[in-house]
């Protein structure tokens, strides 16, 4: 049979059994669905045998790697069989009589998450990808292609949704950022370098329904000469490794080269590809060394890219801690195997000077005509887990627009308080005044702003209806202060805060 029919019937099997986010989730509960997203099998296991049925025999055997028997798979799957889906490189039978063992040769599972495309519905489909130490207990294998982890994750959600013609996805892996893509563009390419990541990409495009373009080669150059994107979207190989003997070498995330050399290497290609007005938004490390400003090194990257840049940085972990999540990510258990790597990734970064290593995500927009324009580099710490999406969109907005905007201007428009700000005063006992008020944004960076009492009586009539000058001029009065000094020191502040998106411009 056609595998793209199998496919079919395999998505018709899955939903039909309850094997989704949903169905998983009630199958087994909060408890046990928590410690597997901490990659704690033994929960979920235990809910599931008591469950028993359609969705329990496939978390069981799909996603914690379990054995099962050919009858219930044949009754969990009954278009697609136990043969169809060995046909398709899913499973492995034992034998052909019912009560024969299967065990899997992938880990396919529910996926789902809000990525702020299309009309607000998130993503929700099966992947498929290589198993994982939850299923096999094992260290990884080189060429192991990753399901979906904490990176694909932010990278789903901080990426750009505007409707755009055309998309290319850097190193796809198992095709889960080019499936977002293909939500809110007409054409999605993806590459890869791996053949067998490309396998399995094609496979997660088939049972979800999506057409890609897949092409094999490193990073920029499957790309043909001329080709241009209205977005690039990259998680790419990023992880600091030491290139010595003796260390694995993960395809899925390490690119062979030194440092963070890959990371720039993109900063200075990818506007080569990008189409007048396109972005690319990407994942990245970079190093810290000494007492190096890290924004001062990315701006480095940028000189003679032409690029629009902007940068959050999410995470800064120091050597030690850098050197045991991915020895860790790779499957290694603590002994004297995990002790080798650890001094061997120490003895690199010490021998390179590196202090530390942030993460962070990158959008960088090409810019419809003329030099660039903008260069911001920011920390947000905390944990974000809304889609941020579209405060990237609304922010390179709001620079473009600022940008045009004189004082005399912003003075002449009138602003309005972002829907999700909240306004927090905090007094001494007794006194009327409070002594510190806070801007906190409830969604998108969730930033906090602390703001004098000028700022925050601006911000307070800012309804839409007044100007920010006759607002302005309104608190002169109320303080008995000099208007026009009042207005000049008001006025870079109300900047800041259009530009993070706590006030906001009236529609074009």
């Amino acid at each position: 049979m056609d595998p793209r029919e199998l496919l079919a019937r395999l998505r018709e099997d899955l939903a039909e059994a309850g094997y989704t986010v949903d169905g998983v989730q009630e199958l087994v509960g909060d408890v046990a669905s928590r410690a597997l997203d901490r990659e704690q099998a033994l929960p979920a296991l235990r809910a599931a045998e008591r469950a028993g049925g359609p969705a329990s025999v496939l978390l069981r055997c799909c996603t914690l790697g379990r054995e099962v028997t050919r009858a219930e798979v044949d009754a969990a799957l009954p278009r697609t069989g136990t043969d169809g889906a060995a046909a398709l490189g899913l499973l492995a039978a034992a034998g052909a009589a019912p009560g024969d063992a299967v065990r899997p040769l992938v880990d396919l599972r529910p996926y789902r998450v809000d990525d702020g495309a299309g009309d607000g519905s998130p993503a929700d489909w099966w992947l498929v990808s290589d198993l994982g130490e939850l299923a096999t207990g094992r260290a990884l294998a080189p060429d192991h292609v990753l399901g979906v982890g904490g990176a694909s994750l932010t990278l789903a959600r901080a990426t750009v949704r505007t409707p755009v013609g055309s998309v290319l996805d850097v190193g796809t892996g198992c095709g889960v950022q080019a499936l977002h893509a293909a939500r809110h563009a007409r054409r999605v390419v993806a590459t890869d370098t791996s053949e067998r990541a490309l396998d399995l990409a094609a496979v997660n495009a088939a049972l979800n329904g999506v057409a890609l373009d897949l092409r094999q080669g490193s990073l920029l150059e499957p790309v043909a000469d001329g080709e241009l994107f209205d977005l690039v979207v990259s998680n790419p190989p990023f992880v600091i490794t030491p290139r010595r003997e003796g260390v694995p070498q993960y395809e899925y995330r390490d690119g062979g080269m030194s440092g963070d050399s890959l990371v720039r290497r993109l900063f200075a290609e990818v506007g080569g590809v990008l189409a007048p007005g396109g972005v690319a938004q990407l994942l990245g490390n970079w190093e810290y060394h000494g007492e190096d400003d890290w924004a001062q090194r990315l701006e480095g990257w940028l000189e003679g890219t032409g690029l629009d840049a902007w940068v959050v940085q999410r995470e800064v972990a120091d050597p030690a801690l850098y050197a045991e999540t991915w020895i860790r990510d790779g499957g290694q258990k603590p002994g004297a195997a995990f002790d080798e790597l650890y001094a061997a990734w120490l003895d690199d970064f010490e021998a390179r000077g590196v202090t530390g290593v942030g993460f962070g995500v990158v959008t960088l927009r090409r810019p419809v005509a003329g030099p660039p324009t903008l260069r911001r580099f920011e920390e947000v710490l905390s944990g974000v887990d809304d889609p941020l999406g579209g405060v990237f969109a609304a922010g390179l907005v709001a620079h473009d627009r600022l940008a045009v905007l004189d004082d005399e201007a912003l003075a002449g428009t009138a602003l309005r308080v972002a829907p999700d700000v909240s306004d927090e005063r905090y007094h001494a006992p007794g006194e009327p005044d409070p002594r510190v008020v806070l801007l906190r944004q409830g969604g998108g960076l969730r930033r906090v702003v602390q703001a004098d009492g000028d700022l925050a009586g601006l911000v307070g009539a800012c309804d839409g209806e007044l100007t920010v000058g006759q607002v302005a001029a309104g608190l002169a009065v109320l303080l008995e202060e000099d208007a026009p000094a009042l207005r000049a020191r008001l006025l870079p502040r109300v900047r800041d805060l259009v530009r993070d998106g706590l006030l906001l411009l009236p529609p074009s």
